[in-house]
């Protein structure tokens, strides 16, 4: 009897598993690659530079009506979030925030954020072979700005929601797609998302990682710094003092500050990095008149956050080295942090759900390593929230932010493969 038993169950579970892999092969059949194309060509054609995002937003929420999956466009209070406890700052004006909330419903009680930023860097004065935002499609990829970073990663999660829900109606456990704004410059839109609903019991993000699972990224903290001098004419320049000649030694002393926190990296997955925190010194400004001594040099920078490091000690820690590089020929150069304010982020490696993507990831794509970044993302919003979050996305990396970009089409159609095993696996059991 008990025999007979055991027998009946262990056919009801095969059974079980056999329907599972029937659904499983039936939602990857249903993602089609051409579908994916000519979305994020309307994607990428809806211009939406840091600071101005509604055009993509409402272009998005278009796509996901036809594709049969509840949207909605979310306008948050632009003044509450930036008074918020725990604001990430941001770099470029704007009048509003908008994202876009998209819903796969769910058998049981756990839930999967998805997320990823519609808003793009602007496309620069080098000439583009296609101008910028056409989303030209040809050669099995799709050319414009932001193509690859990161709207084709969105156009790919949104298509794998919409496979699961033709082919099975829900998932295992409800599917929240989050598209925002403001990545780029701080992170503003996915902190507003979080502050009205951070109920999530993991996240991905398909951020371009060349199919590895991003487990680590640095921080990165914005600040300026302002030098003064005393003008004088040039012919007499020795009676004032040049804000630039008192700016030397502060940059140098900066690269060696670089080169120290670089020196001893104990993270087992920053520690490959050629430079896991890059500091750089990306902008200055100085002097009006060439005939004139300059009195005042503005620097603007980037320094990078260790793994595990509290912001505030890393901005202690560079004022401390630009205050020990003052000349005494005037003030002491003054520091301010200004724009995003990207703390680091971690996901333990054996965390089950980066178990999950990787093994996902790999069905897909191959190696899938998980890996650490030096750069900074909003994954670190949900790790702060204690939500285990990873990255997985496309390659080309190196394509982000430069004249040129475009996405690989069948690299999207692996994500979107690669994001439906994941929604189907994610809350079974």
């Amino acid at each position: 009897m008990v025999r007979h038993r055991g027998i009946a169950a262990s056919v009801a579970s095969a059974k079980l598993r056999g329907m599972t892999e029937a659904t499983e092969t039936a939602v990857l059949a249903a993602i089609d690659g051409a579908a994916i194309a000519r979305d994020v060509s309307r994607l990428v054609r809806a211009v939406s530079v840091t600071g101005d995002e509604r055009a993509a937003v409402e272009a998005l929420a278009a796509i996901a009506a036809a594709h049969d999956v509840v949207a909605r466009v979310d306008v948050h209070d632009l003044e509450a979030v930036r008074a918020a406890p725990g604001y990430p700052g941001e770099e470029a004006p704007r009048a509003e925030l908008v994202g876009l909330t998209a819903t796969l419903p769910g058998a049981g009680p756990r839930r999967l954020c998805l997320n990823g930023h519609l808003d793009v860097v602007a496309p620069g004065a080098a000439p583009w072979v296609h101008p910028p935002f056409s989303g030209v499609i040809g050669d099995g990829v799709v050319h414009g700005c932001g193509s690859l970073d990161m709207k084709g990663g969105v156009v790919a999660t949104l298509h794998a929601m919409a496979a699961v829900r033709g082919v099975a109606g829900r998932a295992p456990a409800e599917v929240v797609l989050q598209a925002v704004a403001s990545e780029e410059d701080g992170g503003l839109g996915t902190f507003a998302a979080l502050e009205a609903d951070d109920r999530f019991d993991a996240c991905l993000i398909p951020e371009p990682t060349a199919f590895d699972v991003v487990v680590a990224h640095a921080g990165a903290l914005t600040f300026t710094g302002t030098v003064t001098g005393v003008s004088a004419h040039a012919a007499v320049r020795l009676e004032g003092v040049s804000a630039l000649d008192r700016y030397i030694p502060i940059h140098q002393a900066l690269q060696a500050h670089e080169r120290a926190v670089n020196a001893d990296v104990a993270h087992p997955l920053m520690a490959p990095l050629a430079l896991p925190y890059p500091l750089l010194v990306g902008r200055i400004q100085a002097g009006t008149w060439s005939s004139r001594v300059p009195d005042e040099l503005v620097f603007e920078g980037r320094l990078g956050v260790r793994v595990g490091e509290d912001p505030a000690e890393a901005r202690a820690a560079l004022e401390r080295v630009v205050a020990a590089a003052d000349d005494g020929a005037g003030p002491p150069a003054a520091i301010t942090w200004t724009g995003g304010q990207f703390a680091s982020a971690e996901t333990p490696v054996d965390h089950p759900f980066v178990t999950l993507v990787q093994a996902a990831a790999r069905e897909e794509c191959g190696a899938a390593d998980l890996v650490g970044v030096p750069y900074g993302a909003d994954m670190r919003l949900f790790t702060q929230r204690g939500i285990p979050c990873v990255m997985f996305g496309p390659p080309g990396l190196e394509r982000a932010h430069a004249a040129d970009e475009y996405v690989v089409v069948e690299d999207l159609v692996r994500i979107a493969r690669a994001i439906a095993r994941t929604i189907l696996r994610f809350g079974r059991g």
